[in-house]
């Protein structure tokens, strides 16, 4: 069973970058879609971003479009999100998921999550 535990929140001023990480345990990335999701206080979740484990191929949110990448470490087992440009309305809980789409209703495996904060 896939383990997912992310890392790297924290609180950032607007413009500024934060990378996130989700290091995978009990399978490997190969076999899922990893999806980086977020959810704001009132809000639902959404997803921000996913990468296919086996191909590499990356989707974005058109939100965050041009100053989020995604990218993975088969070698480590890890996914990240580079975020640049970030606004305060990135702010929220990020989680990433593993499953077979790019949306919260095909994910099967979740992490704990990990809060970023975009304030001045």
């Amino acid at each position: 069973q896939l383990q997912l535990e992310e890392s790297g929140g924290g609180l950032v001023q607007p413009g500024g970058s934060l990378r996130l990480s989700c290091a995978a345990s009990g399978a490997p990335l190969d076999y899922y879609v990893i999806g980086w999701f977020r959810q704001a206080p009132g809000k639902e979740r959404e997803v921000v971003s996913c990468i296919n484990g086996a191909d590499g191929g990356t989707r974005y949110a058109d939100s965050v479009q041009g100053r989020f990448t995604v990218s993975k470490d088969n070698a480590l087992n890890t996914v990240s999100l580079q975020m640049s440009g970030l606004k305060p309305e990135d702010t929220g809980v990020y989680y990433c998921a593993g499953g077979y789409g790019c949306a919260a209703n095909r994910a099967r495996y979740w992490g704990r999550g990990t809060q970023v904060t975009v304030s001045a």
